[in-house]
C-alpha cells in the first residue's frame, strides 16, 4: 500500500486505511428541493462524498440547502470561474473540485488558494481524457496515460508554488487500460490521495464492468482513497455497485453473497431466489457470507466458507452453516428461513 499524505474532506480523513465510496447528484441544479431529496437518498444507499455541480451564482444556494440535510461531505464541481469557488467556500463547501489551470492568471488561482487555507478546504484536481489543455494533446497525440499524468502534475505544481498541499487528484479516462496505466504512473509520482472512477463508463451492465476492472485493479494494487462508478442510470445504483467493488476484494462491508450458475441437477427457482436474497439484504450491515445454492450434492460443500446458505432440492431446500447441514424446510418457506438465520446472525 503506498505511503499517503492525509487528507481531510468534512468529518472524514483520506489516508488510505478506508475507501470511500462518491457519487454525483444529477438533479438540474435549478432544482434545490429535488437535489436535498437526491443528497439524502444517496447518504441513505450508502454514499460517503456527495458531489454536486455548481454551474453558476444561482447554484451555490444548493450548498447550505445540502448541507442541512446530510451528514456527508459535499463537494462542490467547478469549472473555469473562481469566483464560483470563493462562493462555494464562504456557503460551507467542503471540497472543491476545479483546475487551477483553467481559471485563469495567478492571481485568481491564489484568491482560490487563500480562501481554502481560511477555510480548511481541500481542493481536487480533476483531470479528464476529453478535456485535456490544447498543448498536452498536441505533444501526445491522443488522451494517453502520460498526458493525464502530464496535466495533473502541472495543476498540482501550480497549488504547489501556492504552499496549498491539501490536495486530492483524479485521472479520467473512459478506456479502462489508459485509466489504470496513468493512476499507476501519477501513484509513484506523489504522495496525495487519489479519486480514482472510470468516465463515461456507460448504462448499468457496461459501466459496472469497466467500473469494476479499473477500480477494482487499482484498489488491489493499493492505490485510492475514494472512488465512484459512474453510470448512466440513478446514482443510487452508483452506490451499489461501489459497495460490491470493495465487499469482492475484501475492503467493503455488509453481506456477500455467493450463488452457483445453476445446473441441470437444480430443481427450485434458483435465480429469482438469488435476487431476492440480493436486494433483501442490500443495506444489512453485517460482514458475512450468504451462500444460495441450486443443489445439495455440491452446494453444501463448494460454499462451505458460508456463514448461512441454502441448498435448493426437489420442492424443498436445506439451510446450512458453514458446510453443515442444519435443517430442511418447504421451497415456500426457503427465503423466510434463510432471511431468519440472517437475522440471528
Amino acid at each position: 500500500m503506498r505511503n499517503v499524505d492525509p487528507v481531510k474532506v468534512g468529518g472524514l480523513t483520506l489516508d488510505g486505511k478506508h475507501i470511500y465510496i462518491q457519487s454525483m447528484l444529477n438533479v438540474p441544479s435549478t432544482d434545490i428541493e429535488g437535489s436535498v431529496a437526491q443528497a439524502e437518498s444517496l447518504e441513505k444507499a450508502g454514499c460517503e462524498i456527495v458531489r454536486a455541480a455548481i454551474p453558476n451564482m444561482d447554484a451555490v444556494a444548493l450548498i447550505p440547502a445540502i448541507k442541512e440535510k446530510i451528514n456527508i461531505p459535499l463537494v462542490a464541481d467547478i469549472h473555469f470561474d473562481y469566483k464560483l469557488a470563493l462562493a462555494a467556500a464562504d456557503a460551507g463547501i467542503d471540497k472543491i473540485r476545479i483546475n487551477p489551470g483553467n481559471i485563469g492568471d495567478m492571481e485568481k488561482v491564489r484568491a482560490v488558494v487563500k480562501k481554502c487555507t481560511e477555510k480548511h478546504i481541500p481542493i481536487r484536481i480533476g483531470v479528464n481524457g476529453g478535456s485535456l489543455e490544447k498543448d498536452i494533446l498536441a505533444k501526445y497525440g491522443s488522451p494517453c496515460a502520460d498526458a493525464l499524468v502530464e496535466s495533473a502534475m502541472g495543476h498540482v505544481k501550480i497549488l504547489e508554488q501556492c504552499d496549498f498541499g491539501d490536495i486530492v487528484i483524479s485521472l479520467k479516462s473512459s478506456n479502462v487500460n489508459i485509466m489504470i496505466e496513468a493512476y499507476r504512473k501519477l501513484a509513484a509520482l506523489c504522495s496525495y490521495p487519489l479519486h480514482l472512477g472510470v468516465t463515461e463508463a456507460g448504462t448499468e451492465r457496461m459501466g459496472i464492468i469497466k467500473s469494476s476492472i479499473g477500480i477494482g485493479s487499482l484498489l488491489v494494487d493499493g492505490i485510492g482513497e475514494t472512488i465512484r462508478v459512474s453510470l448512466t442510470d440513478s446514482p443510487e445504483k452508483e452506490i451499489y455497485a461501489a459497495k460490491d467493488i470493495l465487499k469482492a476484494i475484501g475492503r467493503g462491508s455488509g453481506v456477500q453473497i455467493v450463488s452457483c450458475p445453476t445446473c441441470g441437477r437444480t430443481r427450485i427457482d434458483l435465480i429469482g431466489l438469488a435476487k431476492q436474497v440480493e436486494e433483501l439484504t442490500r443495506n444489512v450491515e453485517k460482514d458475512i457470507k450468504v451462500a444460495v445454492m441450486g443443489c445439495v450434492v455440491n452446494g453444501i460443500g463448494e460454499a462451505g466458507e458460508a456463514d448461512i446458505g441454502i441448498a435448493g432440492g426437489d420442492g424443498k431446500a436445506v439451510i446450512f452453516a458453514h458446510g453443515e447441514k442444519l435443517y430442511t424446510v418447504s421451497e415456500d418457506k426457503a427465503l423466510q428461513a434463510l432471511m431468519d438465520e440472517i437475522e440471528k446472525l
